[in-house]
């Protein structure tokens, strides 16, 4: 039987992907206690790396929103399997951190992390509002435009 959450994706017609292994040497979450800390995810869909580049160059700020939006659907996906499947367990995002591959001057990281922030909001309601930071760096592993971790409490 579906949850809550899970009814409430379907509504939105949102689907969360299979969650991935990681690429390196690391877990792709961390639960303790009640808090689960999710790695970095980077826009993999369907298996496969997309939105490769610097925003501000390669791609508009909406189209880096979009990356965030992938990067935080890959985080629903960890999420999901630290709660044995069911998302009804979030008690609450506590914490989104993003990072922004951009070119010098661009100034609206915010704006860019957005993609993941508003999704989190979407699917969780008031449970979706956290805290957060968004900033630009020169370059993110294997050239991505964004990449964004996590913190949750879950019961």
């Amino acid at each position: 039987m579906a949850g809550k959450i899970d009814a409430h994706l379907a509504e939105l017609g949102i689907n969360i992907p299979t969650a991935t292994a990681p690429a390196a040497n690391y877990v792709p979450y961390v639960r303790t206690g009640n808090l689960v800390f999710v790695s970095g995810q980077v826009p993999f869909v369907d298996g496969k790396l997309a939105y490769q580049g610097k925003v501000g160059k390669d791609f508009t700020t909406e189209e880096g929103m979009a990356c965030a939006r992938v990067c935080a659907l890959n985080i629903l996906s960890q999420v999901k399997d630290a709660c044995g499947g069911d998302l009804d367990k979030v008690v609450r995002c506590v914490k989104l951190s993003g990072f922004v591959n951009c070119v010098d001057g661009f100034g609206e990281q915010p704006k860019v992390v957005n993609g993941a922030s508003d999704l989190m909001v979407e699917v969780f309601g008031d449970k979706g509002r956290h805290a957060r930071f968004a900033v630009g760096t020169n370059a993110l592993p294997m050239n991505v435009a964004v990449e964004v971790d996590a913190v949750f409490e879950i019961s």
